[in-house]
């Protein structure tokens, strides 16, 4: 898959066919791994997400693609974003406002069994990313996008330890945030 997305990123468009069904299979499994963390009625299908999600990645025409780890990256965030911004235009449309609860089980055990909102994880998030910008990086490469330390390591351009200690601060700068809101 790196190979292929060099070439797609060069402008090879041979590179682009043959990658897409690699690219859509990696599309569904982070779809299927934010969906499980949203309610069982959520309005927005995988498959919906999924192609949203492409069309915006198609249109990265300017990335410098290296690797997989780094496609992942992107493409969580933009999952991430498409989410957020449907959770936002829902509370909107609904009389009175207010945000609609979302719930979001963290894999790891500092948020375990919490029900969060994802846009208020989402602007924790933002906040954490203009404090400690790599450490708001690394938690969207390992939550959202369910990358290894090591994968992580790599798209970050930092050690395995740094990775781990500025995961280990974000849980807690985040689970602060979130407690307090």
């Amino acid at each position: 898959m790196t190979d292929l997305l060099v070439e797609w990123g060069q402008g090879n468009e041979a590179a682009h066919a043959e990658m897409l069904p690699l690219v859509y299979a990696e599309l569904r499994r982070l779809a299927a791994r934010y969906m499980t963390f949203e309610r069982g009625d959520h309005t927005l299908q995988p498959t919906a997400l999924v192609h949203e999600a492409y069309l915006r990645l198609v249109d990265q025409r300017r990335v410098d693609w290296r690797n997989r780890a780094q496609f992942v990256g992107v493409a969580a965030m933009i999952m991430r974003r498409i989410l957020v911004n449907h959770a936002r235009d829902r509370a909107a449309a609904k009389r009175g406002g207010g945000v609609e609860r979302v719930s979001l089980t963290v894999a790891e055990e500092t948020f375990a069994g919490s029900e969060l909102d994802l846009v208020s994880l989402h602007e924790a998030l933002e906040r954490l990313t203009t404090l400690e910008p790599r450490a708001g990086r690394i938690v969207e490469l390992k939550f959202f996008g369910g990358l290894t330390t090591e994968e992580i390591g790599e798209v970050v351009q930092v050690s395995r330890a740094t990775v781990e200690r500025d995961w280990s601060f974000a849980r807690a700068w985040l689970y602060d945030a979130l407690k307090h809101s």
